[in-house]
């Protein structure tokens, strides 16, 4: 989702934002948007901190499997598609998530993530039912087993600073991102 970091002036900030992105990527075919997550619900495939590059699709574009982002409520959710979409929505669910996110109507479809920059570096997604099923795995172990979160956490920060420190280009980017997905 979509994480507010509005000043207390300008409560709508944020829904603008996430609108303003939605508008941009259901208007314009090739286009790809970059944001910068923030949450924990889609570990181990994607970490806090790591920039995803967005491109628009249509509810009848995605499969099964793919990782999407949607719009609920004014703000973004980057999940896995769980059922295709039919005439009254889609159903997403985070790999550490123990439970389906609620029905979200077919409209609410943004685009589809194609690709993460991470300290493991710029990783392309495709649909592997082998590698979502480990992802899924592990996603519950971190979902049921707060140690194992926090320990998994704690060394991808060490991970992730020591690439920001190496490569000042992702830290620029990542400084200068004003959207947030968790």
């Amino acid at each position: 989702m979509l994480e507010s970091n509005a000043s207390p002036a300008h409560p709508g900030w944020s829904a603008v934002r996430s609108a303003l992105v939605a508008d941009v990527l259901r208007s314009n075919g090739g286009l790809q948007v970059r944001l910068l997550l923030r949450g924990e619900s889609m570990l181990p495939t994607l970490w806090p901190g790591d920039v995803v590059a967005i491109e628009s699709c249509s509810i009848d574009d995605a499969r099964p499997g793919e990782i999407v982002l949607a719009l609920r409520d004014d703000r973004f959710v980057l999940h896995r598609l769980i059922a295709p979409g039919t005439a009254k929505g889609f159903l997403l669910r985070g790999d550490s998530m123990p439970d389906l996110d609620p029905l979200f109507p077919p409209e609410a479809l943004v685009g589809r993530l194609v690709r993460r920059n991470s300290f493991l570096g710029r990783t392309r997604f495709a649909t592997n039912w082998c590698g979502m099923a480990w992802s899924r795995a592990w996603g519950m172990l971190f979902c049921h087993w707060s140690f194992a979160r926090s320990v998994a956490l704690r060394l991808h920060g060490r991970k992730s600073s020591e690439r920001k420190f190496r490569n000042p280009e992702l830290g620029a980017d990542l400084s200068s991102s004003k959207l947030g997905v968790s």
